[in-house]
């Protein structure tokens, strides 16, 4: 296979630090561009400057990290890789497929990641058997973040179920303020479209997100999730076509709207403009799906480099990035939690306490799905179908749900 080109030497790799590694840079390749995300990656930064290590920026804007992934191509046919970029799920998979990853398994096996990180995360971290990335976090994607002033306006009470979201969005709008800040790009209408369809109930989701069974996809309910989608519609600006992500985390930071659904990642926007839990905003997960998490996990995957030098560099990233005190100051930067388990949560803000409680919870339970949205769920081809069926549908371009829903299973069922 491809993929063991190199192997032999990238095995012999330890986490010690060697003068090769101590003068060698990574070029690391990311989307990590908002005022929240460039904080925690300076923590990365920080430590790796802390071991010698060099760091040249590569960063390619766009939350979804399409664009990314699109100068990743460009860099790799070109036959010159980064040394680490940021991937998400089966992004990860389809790159080791091709050849194009290196191996950390010497220092996956020195810093005993097996026993600390997540079977559901090492799903995406290993190919083959193989350590070929290191997770970074884990984001729970079905939150919503909502301004306390704005609640208590729209009269206090957190919504937990759908007839009470929509009673208090309907409060909000009736107070003069957009009700929900949403940005109009395809992966932030697959986010909410997520947690819509999560709040149906967990076995519905894992049929239709996780298995892709036509029949939910197609179905009642399915009909049902696109008519709720059609309702949130009704809640947003007329100005969210194109809008970033962060700038929509802004709209409710400074008053402008009333809540926002999205991944905790926004979390890191309201502590930069220091707002506090509980007192300048409120997280909670959306209405319905309590009990339940979709998640994505941010990784740095290694490309296979020639240098040695630059082998022991990604080693030392590598080690760096799963190292507890690391996992810990950067996820309490970040608004993720971290991607081991044996993480203390004493650093973490109430809502960062409460995405780490959630996510044991949900594992537990059988009830922590990867996200569809987020390219968790299944492979590209397939998130990038559904993404298309659900933008056209929060556009209004299909005259119901129940179209919605059999233009969803055909659509998937024609990129499977």
């Amino acid at each position: 296979m491809k993929m063991m080109k190199g192997f032999a030497s990238a095995m012999a790799l330890t986490v010690g630090l060697t003068a090769a590694a101590q003068a060698a840079d990574v070029e690391v390749l990311h989307w990590w561009t908002s005022g929240g995300e460039a904080a925690a990656l300076n923590v990365l930064k920080e430590d790796l400057k802390a071991k010698g290590i060099g760091w040249l920026d590569m960063p390619v804007a766009g939350g979804g990290g399409e664009a990314a992934m699109t100068a990743l191509r460009a860099r790799v046919t070109a036959g010159n890789p980064p040394t680490a970029v940021q991937m998400l799920g089966f992004d990860i998979q389809d790159w080791a497929k091709e050849g194009a990853l290196g191996n950390l398994d010497a220092t996956a096996a020195t810093e005993g990641w097996d026993a600390v990180v997540p079977p559901a995360l090492q799903a995406f971290s290993k190919y083959d058997g193989h350590w070929i990335a290191a997770p970074v976090n884990v984001h729970s994607t079905n939150w919503v973040w909502i301004s306390k002033a704005a609640l208590d306006a729209a009269g206090g009470k957190v919504p937990e179920t759908w007839d009470e979201l929509v009673t208090v969005l309907d409060a909000m709008k009736a107070n003069g303020i957009t009700p929900l800040a949403h940005g109009g790009q395809p992966w932030q209408d697959a986010t909410i479209f997520d947690a819509v369809v999560l709040s149906l109930g967990a076995d519905f989701y894992k049929s239709a997100m996780i298995d892709l069974d036509p029949a939910a996809l197609g179905g009642d309910k399915m009909a049902e999730a696109f008519d709720r989608m059609t309702k949130l519609r009704s809640y947003v600006d007329d100005n969210f076509s194109g809008r970033d992500w962060n700038l929509a985390s802004a709209m409710v930071i400074n008053g402008e709207a009333g809540m926002q659904m999205m991944g905790d990642w926004a979390k890191g926007e309201f502590l930069k403009a220091g707002k506090v839990p509980g007192q300048d905003f409120v997280c909670i997960r959306f209405p319905g799906t309590q009990g339940m998490v979709t998640f994505n996990s941010d990784q740095f995957a290694m490309f296979n480099v020639a240098s040695e030098d630059a082998k022991a560099a990604q080693a030392t990233m590598a080690a760096a990035i799963l190292s507890p005190t690391f996992q810990s100051a950067f996820n309490v930067v970040k608004g993720s939690v971290p991607a081991r388990t044996d993480v203390p949560n004493d650093a973490f803000d109430d809502c960062g306490k409460k995405g780490m409680a959630d996510l044991a919870e949900a594992s537990a339970s059988g009830n922590l799905f990867g996200s569809m949205a987020h390219g968790h769920a299944a492979p590209a081809a397939v998130k990038n179908a559904l993404y298309d069926v659900v933008t056209a549908q929060f556009n209004g371009e299909y005259a119901d749900g129940k179209a919605a829903a059999a233009a969803l299973a055909s659509a998937v069922e024609a990129a499977k």
